[in-house]
């Protein structure tokens, strides 16, 4: 080889190097820490990321939602139209038109990227009385809906980007008829890509619960005998991530599932003085977003935040640090 070939064929390995050395320092100069808002009460709870990085968190104590961007520590009020009348929103996603789903209260809202309106749909309530909706998912075909106060997923038919109405779809108090239908208590919602089965979560059996989606079929999935009352929920292929913080340590748990979603097995388990009462949370180009809502000691101390963390089950990642494996 000609010497100038070989100092361009160096040349060009230092140009790689430094290349892939600028593309991984770039994606750790993302923020640890994101700042919700800095006003009294906001204590946040649900959160979506999109997939070009835009974030939404949700208030339980005022109702609002505030927007951001993974690249930018702050986020600001999203003014979003109708919220105004509605004191508390909890689950929070986007679908594919960057379109924002919420609910609270008995509402389930669609906005657009500037906050117009587009639809609202109201649950009529449950067996046990007013509906108070806790987490949603959105399918190809539907949106389905958790209510904490009443043992029922509700479903709104998704057409055209138009929803129906939203109607109670399962009873779930028939997985265990003797169990009291008050401390069911659904929280996270999921489901699988192609939406014929749905993962929710119940604080009350401390257990997550896998639906069919044709038949209503209710069963518990298997994860080793513990206790598995989780928050929010991501589902990603067979990884199912899940906040916990009730009947275990606060912080992430990272299950991978059987193909058919009725088993797993905990690999990771992320605790720690990182968290302050996590509820839920995002994924995102290798990171997890962990939303503190300080629930614990209401109405808790600004600034509310968001952490973030590398998601473990990532080629190459390792256990974030100071946290315990599975």
């Amino acid at each position: 080889m000609h010497a100038t070939r070989r100092l361009l064929c160096l040349g060009a390995s230092v140009l790689l190097a430094l290349a892939a050395q600028t593309g991984h320092a770039g994606a750790h100069a993302l923020p640890g820490t994101y700042v919700v808002s800095r006003d009294p009460g906001v204590l946040p709870e649900g959160i979506a990321v999109g997939r070009d990085g835009t974030m939404y968190v949700s208030s339980d104590g005022t109702g609002r939602l505030f927007r951001g961007n993974v690249h930018r520590p702050d986020l600001r009020p999203f003014a979003a139209q109708g919220l105004e009348n509605r004191t508390s929103t909890l689950g929070v996603h986007t679908d594919a038109r960057g379109r924002v789903f919420s609910v609270g209260g008995a509402t389930l809202m669609v906005h657009d990227r500037r906050g117009r309106l587009l639809q609202t749909r109201t649950a009529q309530g449950g067996p046990l009385g007013p509906s108070d909706l806790n987490d949603l998912v959105i399918t190809q075909g539907a949106v389905y809906a958790t209510d904490w106060a009443n043992p029922v997923v509700y479903r709104a038919d998704l057409r055209d980007g138009r929803l129906g109405p939203l109607v109670p779809w399962l009873d779930i108090r028939s997985a265990i008829p003797q169990f009291p239908a008050r401390y069911w208590l659904l929280n996270g919602i999921v489901a699988d890509r192609t939406g014929s089965t749905l993962l929710v979560a119940s604080n009350g059996t401390e257990a997550v619960w896998r639906v069919d989606t044709t038949t209503r079929a209710v069963e518990q999935v298997r994860l080793g005998g513990q206790s598995f009352g989780a928050d929010g929920m991501v589902l990603r292929g067979r990884t199912l991530y899940a906040v916990l913080n009730y009947g275990a340590p606060h912080g992430v748990y990272i299950a991978e599932l059987s193909e058919d979603l009725r088993s797993g097995e905990v690999e990771h388990r992320i605790t720690g003085e990182r968290f302050d009462l996590p509820t839920t949370l995002a994924r995102h180009d290798c990171r997890l977003y962990v939303v503190n809502s300080q629930n614990d000691h209401a109405p808790g101390t600004p600034p509310y935040t968001v952490t973030a963390i590398d998601d473990p089950t990532c080629p190459g990642a390792g256990e974030p640090d100071g946290t315990p494996g599975g």
